[in-house]
């Protein structure tokens, strides 16, 4: 009887440690995060090693989080060019979106409420192509020579966005960056090398949290 309770004892155990390294196993499949953005995430005039998204794959390398990051930011691309080549990158595996446009159509005075149509367009397919995506929406200013009345309403579109479709929000992607000459390339909208650090850093700190 004994012998009977100490087999039953062994198998309990190895029934226990074989779930608990499939349980292991599954949280340490590779997830994929995909910025989806413009020139800032593009990191326009500087390396791609220099640009916020290659530096936030260092620190998730350094932290043996088994994660690949995508830079999919192209200069000048619009809130409705990001939705034209979303169905096209959603093709993939995306884990988690980082949705970084809206600074071209702003510097363009296109009708705020169109870009946040976009989107929010572009939200929807991410989910529809993966329900379970984690999305992190970064927010941007635009310049005070468009004129008051046109800045508050561009910048009220992104806590709305986060608001109804509950996605994590950055407020200012360019917080500590934007409006600083020597942090910015000499067209005073791109940021430096060093510009990049700071913006990985603001990224990181809701990057993590789903990570």
């Amino acid at each position: 009887m004994c012998q009977v309770k100490s087999n039953i004892a062994v198998l309990l155990f190895f029934m226990i440690f074989n779930i608990g390294v499939s349980a292991q196993v599954k949280t340490t499949e590779e997830r994929v995060v995909l910025f989806l953005g413009d020139s800032i995430t593009a990191g326009l005039g500087l390396s791609l090693e220099e640009s916020f998204p290659f530096l936030l794959q260092q620190r998730v390398d350094s932290l043996n989080l088994n994660a690949k990051l995508i830079n999919a930011g192209l200069s000048g691309e619009t809130s409705a060019g990001g939705l034209r080549r979303a169905p096209w990158l959603f093709k993939q595996k995306v884990d988690i979106l980082v949705l970084e446009l809206g600074g071209n159509d702003g510097l363009r005075g296109i009708e705020p409420n169109a870009t946040k149509v976009n989107l929010k367009a572009i939200i929807d397919l991410a989910r529809e192509k993966n329900p379970r995506i984690e999305i992190i929406l970064a927010g941007i200013q635009v310049p005070p020579n468009l004129g008051k009345k046109y800045r508050e309403s561009f910048s009220e579109i992104f806590p709305a966005i986060a608001k109804e479709k509950k996605v994590r929000l950055i407020p200012f992607i360019l917080e500590g960056v934007g409006g600083n000459p020597k942090l910015n390339l000499p067209d005073g909208i791109h940021p430096t090398a060093e510009g990049h650090r700071i913006l990985a850093e603001t990224v990181w700190k809701q990057l993590k949290l789903v990570l």
